[in-house]
Parts: C-alpha cells; structure tokens; sequence
C-alpha cells in the first residue's frame, strides 16, 4: 500500500482544486466499474474532477493529493479501461505550470507515478488501442518514467498542425519549419545510435515487455524493413527502461515504433509512426548556425544537447527536408533571403563574407546610458545628423549619428522613463527634440545647447507613449503625443498645451506616426490595442470629421487577418519624388504598406518570418539610388529583417542585443536595445 493522505485528515481543507468527497465518490465508482469489469459512470465524474485538478494548464495543489487514491483505482481497472485515465493523467504530468509536490505529499505521489507508470503500460500493450490514443498514451508512460520527451511532445501531438517550432538548445532563436509534417513517407535520415548500454535504470521497471512486443509483433506490423534499424534502438530503450539521461532522438525511436506495432487500425498506426519518427532528424538553426537533433529543439533544456558536426541532411526554416544546410527562405515575390550576422564589431554575410562595420554609440560612463526605449534623429542645417535616445533613466543622450561619438554630456531632468521622442522643425530653421515620459511630462530640448528649452513639465495620467511631429496647410507645426488611454492631443511646442484633439473614440493608442500627403500637409496614422488603424487629418477642427484622410479598407485588413501593432511613414516603393506611403506590422511579423489616398494595400506586403512575432519595431529610409528600405523587427527580439518593397529582397540580421526601438539616418540603422545604441549600414562597402 503507498502512503496516500487519508480522505478524513484535516488536511485537505487546505489543498485547492478539490474536495475530499469528491474523491471518495469518484473511488466508489471506480471501485464498481472495476468489480464488473465495465462501466462508464466513472468517467464523467472523473472529468469533472480533472477540470479542478488542472485548470488552464495550471496543475492544483490538489492533484498531489487526489491522484495517489486514484491511480490505486485506475490500476484496478482493466487496461481497455483505464487508458483514457492514464492519458489524461499524462497530460497533468506534463502541463505548463506545475508546483513543486508539497513535503508532507511527496512519498505517496513518488509511488503512485511508479504504480501508473506500470499499469499505463499494460494499458499500451492491450490489443486494439486507437492509434491517436496508443500515441498520447505511450507520452503518458515516458512522462511517468521521468523523462522529458513526454513533456516536449504532449502540445505537439495535440496540435496537428502541418508546421513545427523548434527552439535552439545554444542561443535560444526559435526556427520554424512550416511544411514538416506534409507527407512524411519515409525516415528523413539514418537511424541514431544506440543508447550508452552503460545507462540502465536502477530498481525494476515495467518496459521489458514493450520491448518483448516490439520483438515479436514487429515483423509483422512494422511500417517496413527500412524501419528496423529504428526499432533496434526503440528496443534498446524499453530493454534499459527508460531512464531520464537517454537521449530524446532515441526515445523518438521507442515511441514510433511502439504507436507502429501497436496502434488500430495498423494502417492509422504507421502514418502516426512516421510523423513521430520524422521528429528523429536534425534541424539548423538559422541564428547561430548550428546543428541540433530536432528532439533537443522540441525540449526545454534538454538533457546533455551538443550540436552536431555535420549531418547530411538537416532541416532548416525552408519548407522541406532535402533543402541544403543553411538555405535561405524565400521573400514574397520568391527572391531568397539572405541572412546576416554580427560578429564582434562587423556584420558577415552566413559564408563569412564582411559587409560593414558596426558602429557602438559611445556610453559617457559605462551602464549610465542603460538601455535605450526611444530614437529620434534630428537633421541640422550645416551640422552633422545626430541621433538621440532615452529609457528608463530619464536621462537624454545625444550622438554623431556617423561614428556614435557623444556630442553633449547626458542631459539629466526628466523625472520619469522616458518612453518616446520626436525631432520637432521650427519656423526659424531650428531642429528641437521633443521628449516625453512615463508619468506624461513633456519636455523641449536644442540639440545645439545641449540644454533644455523648456523644462520637463506635466503630469498627464497614462504616460506618453508615442509622439509625432504634424504640420497643416496653415503653415503651423504641431506636436502630436499620445497616451495609452486615448488621448491624442495637438500641441503649440512653444507653450506645450493642447490646441486640438484627435481619436474622437478614445481607443488606446500603441504607435503614432505622421505622413506627410503634400507640401505642407500631414496625416496622422496611429493603431490601437485592439487592432484596428486610425487616419487623422489634424488640419481639421472637428476629431469627427475625415478632412483628407481615408481610412485604410476594411476588407483588406480582414482578408489578410492583419491586426496592426505598429505604424510608420515610408518613402514611395516606387521612387515617387516626395511621396510617403504607410506601413503597419502586426504582432505575428507581417508587414504591409498602404496608399493613403485611397486606403488600399501596396502589393503583397512581407509575411511572417521565424523569430518575428511579438510586438513589432518598424524603420523606413530611402538609399541614395532611391531604393525603399524597410527594416523591422519585435521589440526584445533579437532578429532584424531589411526589405525592399520594390523587389522583394530580405535581408535577415542576428544580433546578440535585445532590440528595443529602430530608427534610420540616411543609409544607416540605428538600433536601440537593451544595453545602449548601435548603428548598421543599410549598404554594402
């Protein structure tokens, strides 16, 4: 008998997820079910419980309690009985979130995984399991032996999608193989070797008769002859029992080959064998270059991972198996892309070939900077483009947007994060920088002077977290700043106050930018939280009149699922003299760009990339030869991908720096991130 906390202590009025009677209940009907040797009441009950016991991925305190009780009873019943028990038990197991097992619960749990463990085995030997159920029912027994397979492939399995997402054991980039589950007829690559014979699990263990049916029952169902040298270390596996340190390729092996002997109808059970067997191979990752065994990508810090010398087949971010190592995924009009990398203080293309120099903005006093949450470059008549940056340290620093060197001391004074800025041109020539903060203050400052030409003021509630620069046919600049909370206000920068409003909605705003229409004449774009575009014209007074803008359509953005996260003005892809289009990108990575005046998409836009989900950061620049450049990002990623719109060309950079916020100076890419300001050529030398 296991030590099991008794249905009468006091003890489970302090566990979650469950009450003992509830348990009690659920025994006896186990307890009928297994005295008959069929029934079904059990089940719904058991449900029922196992929706508190885990509750959105996240395993209650009350399972380490309950579950000892219930595997007794589950391991009573007979195997065609109880498989389904073990799955779900399988999928606790292996749930996102789990709590350590409380002290005083430790001893019982220990016993009932070893007691579940047997039992789901002879549920997995029984004849007749539904392949789907023989697949997550053998994750449950690798779970309950204690190795991390079962945890790395239970959402996979459940998933069934066409794609697989694979993280590097060695940097961490995630690399996507879109189409790697399409027909997976055959072994995409040799067999691994055999697991060190020297490691054996220690104490007893129910797998001696897996392997004994993968022996006998193998000839006869397996999937073909060209599989038996998979089956030979499938074998080797169950014969040494499992044991954590056995590497994932090889315990692949023992799950295909256990769903291809033993999974109904046999023909279901060979396409699950070959999908999982598949998982068997290597894949490249496209960051740092290196080559894992897909097992290791599937798990979180899996066990003893190294890279492989040189597999001759691996897999990388291209859509399919026999593409060569370290081939570059394709761009929207099919171009290939081509990838980059920062190595020290120079980018090299993937051969190692040099394109340019990086250029690392000096740091007055090293960590004083910090890390960098905003950009700005001002263009100066007759002096030397600057670029400026601010974050968390409310201190402003100012540097030579050609060598990175700083031209003033770090402009303290702002008594919170600075979270955006903008260069503001004024009608006497002179370029300003406009700053705000996290607590709403705003603040007007002379590159020149180094000093402040108004001093931060204001304490507006929701920060300002975007700010523009607009001007109207009327001659006037206005400042455009935003907040969180809706309020899009137009301000005199020589007073700082509010002179006109936009966003009559009121939806909170993420990302503002201005877009110039004509001579003179700026539109205002900004996305909201929810998704959704808004184009201003501020040269109106009524915020519920459209004035010259159009809004982008409605049916584009729904055709293509494109919930914008991030807006910025971009020159003509079409080399236009003085013409700016809109670009937005979502939170999966796509970008598209937009004709404001007439709402509609520019061609096919850029689709989503490996490693360019979450919040995007957006730069746009014309080259001397008046190519459009378009480089984007996720804000802590550390990807960068550079487009051109008018030929489909991509570009991908890895760098070794969470990215925070992009900006450009002619042909250059200014990078803040989590640690200071770096610059990138756009060009080659």
């Amino acid at each position: 008998m296991m030590a099991k906390l008794p249905l009468s202590s006091p003890r489970w009025h302090d566990v979650d997820g469950v009450e003992a009677g509830e348990v009690e209940a659920l025994l006896e009907q186990m307890a009928s079910a297994a005295a008959a040797g069929s029934g079904d009441e059990w089940r719904q009950s058991w449900t029922y419980l196992a929706g508190g016991l885990l509750d959105d991925g996240i395993v209650s305190e009350g399972a380490y309690a309950a579950l000892p009780h219930l595997v007794e009873a589950a391991a009573a019943l007979s195997p065609a009985q109880s498989a389904d028990f073990w799955v779900d038990m399988g999928c606790i197991m292996t749930a996102d979130h789990r709590p350590p097992v409380p002290a005083d619960l430790e001893a019982g749990f220990g016993a009932a995984l070893r007691l579940a463990e047997r039992a789901a085995v002879r549920s997995l030997l029984a004849a007749g399991t539904p392949a789907q159920v023989c697949a997550h029912l053998v994750l449950s027994c690798v779970a309950f032996a204690g190795h991390h397979t079962g945890e790395a492939l239970r959402g996979l399995l459940a998933a069934r999608e066409s794609g697989l997402l694979l993280s590097c054991p060695g940097c961490g980039s995630d690399t996507e193989i879109p189409e790697f589950f399409v027909d997976p007829v055959r072994p995409p690559v040799e067999a691994p070797g055999l697991p060190d014979p020297a490691q054996v699990r220690q104490g007893g263990h129910p797998w001696g008769e897996v392997a004994a049916a993968l022996r006998e029952e193998a000839p006869e169902d397996a999937p073909g002859e060209e599989w038996e040298p998979f089956l030979r270390v499938a074998r080797a596996v169950a014969a040494a029992g499992v044991p954590p340190e056995t590497p994932g390729q090889a315990v692949l092996c023992l799950l295909a080959g256990v769903v291809a002997v033993k999974g109904a109808p046999s023909r279901a059970g060979r396409e699950w064998a070959r999908a999982l067997m598949s998982l068997t191979g290597y894949f490249r990752c496209w960051d740092c270059e290196r080559t894992w065994t897909i097992a290791d990508g599937l798990a979180e810090n899996p066990y003893g991972a190294l890279p492989h010398p040189d597999p001759t087949k691996a897999w990388t971010d291209s859509d399919g198996p026999d593409a060569p190592v370290g081939s570059a995924t394709a761009g929207p009009t099919g171009r290939a892309a081509t990838r980059f990398r920062r190595d020290g203080n120079a980018v090299l293309a993937a051969d190692g070939t040099p394109w340019g120099r990086i250029t690392v903005f000096s740091d007055p006093v090293p960590g004083s900077s910090g890390g960098v949450d905003a950009l700005a470059v001002l263009s100066l008549p007759g002096r030397p483009t600057l670029v400026a940056g601010a974050g968390d340290r409310g201190v402003v620093c100012l540097w030579d947007a050609a060598d990175g060197r700083l031209v003033h001391d770090p402009w303290p004074g702002h008594p919170d994060r600075i979270r955006s800025m903008t260069a503001l041109p004024r009608p006497d020539g002179r370029v300003l920088l406009a700053s705000g903060g996290d607590t709403g203050t705003i603040a007007l400052w002379s590159p020149v002077t180094g000093r402040p030409v108004r001093e931060p003021a204001g304490n507006r509630p929701g920060g300002v977290t975007a700010m523009c620069t607009a001007t109207v046919p009327d001659g006037r600049t206005l400042l455009v700043t935003a907040t969180p909370r809706g309020a899009v206000r137009l301000r005199d920068p020589d007073t700082g106050e509010s002179v006109g409003r936009l966003n009559p909605y009121g939806s909170p705003i993420r990302s503002i930018a201005a877009v110039p229409i004509s001579v003179g004449h700026t539109l205002i774009a900004a996305s909201d939280t929810a998704g959704r575009v808004h184009v201003w014209d501020p040269a109106v007074d009524d915020p519920w009149e459209n004035g010259a803008a159009v809004q982008l359509s409605a049916r584009a953005l729904e055709d293509a699922d494109h919930r914008v996260a991030s807006v910025a003005a971009v020159p003509a892809p079409d080399r236009t003299p003085d013409r700016t289009v809109l670009a937005t990108g979502d939170d999966h990575g796509v970008l598209m760009l937009w004709d404001l005046a007439t709402g509609a998409p520019i061609g096919d836009g850029l689709p989503a990339s490996t490693g360019t989900a979450g919040l995007p950061v957006i730069a746009a620049t014309s080259l001397h030869d008046g190519r459009t450049v378009l480089v984007a990002g996720s804000r802590h990623g550390h990807t960068l991908r550079v487009w051109e719109p008018e030929t489909g060309a991509v570009r991908h950079i890895a760098l070794d720096v969470a990215v925070t916020c992009l900006a450009t100076a002619g042909p250059h890419l200014i990078v803040g991130h989590d640690r200071g300001v770096l610059g990138l050529p756009l060009v080659g030398r």
